[in-house]
């Protein structure tokens, strides 16, 4: 079943259950992915869906830091949201899978004694393999304590 579809049907669910805050969650996220398979004018891939998910995430996530300190409701929404969306997102790698992929490019790339000038060519390698799988922020900030010596 398409991410879409379970989408859809935790919403219907979610609208039976009268959870409103859930249902709406899920409606906006449902209303991203339809809008993005309208542009295509054809069903989304796994990897469509998985992209228009993370985008949602990371635009939940950009509110949440923009809301003023005083405006706990807005960040508590987001919270909110943010917990419903991770639930379709695809799994992310985490740091260790990360350290053993650049140390992967870094021996691809013969390098031995890395330093921050060598932080171009790795990434130019790295990030193909790791894009939709994990944080940019978590790969830049790996690659560049990696590259420190």
């Amino acid at each position: 079943m398409s991410k879409t579809k379970e989408i859809q049907k935790q919403m219907m669910e979610a609208l039976k259950a009268k959870d409103t805050a859930r249902k709406e969650a899920l409606s906006l996220l449902l209303s991203a992915l339809k809008a993005k398979a309208k542009d295509k004018r054809a069903d989304l891939t796994e990897a469509e869906e998985d992209a228009v998910i993370k985008r949602e995430i990371k635009q939940t996530r950009e509110t949440m830091d923009a809301a003023p300190a005083d405006r706990q409701d807005i960040r508590e929404d987001c919270q909110r949201k943010l917990e419903i969306y991770q639930a379709f997102a695809p799994e992310e790698m985490g740091e260790a899978q990360i350290r053993a992929l650049v140390q992967a490019v870094l021996d691809q790339l013969q390098i031995t004694a890395p330093t921050p000038r060598d932080k171009g060519p790795v990434m130019k390698h790295l990030m193909p393999q790791v894009k939709g799988k994990a944080d940019g922020k978590l790969v830049n900030q790996i690659v560049g304590e990696m590259l420190q010596g």
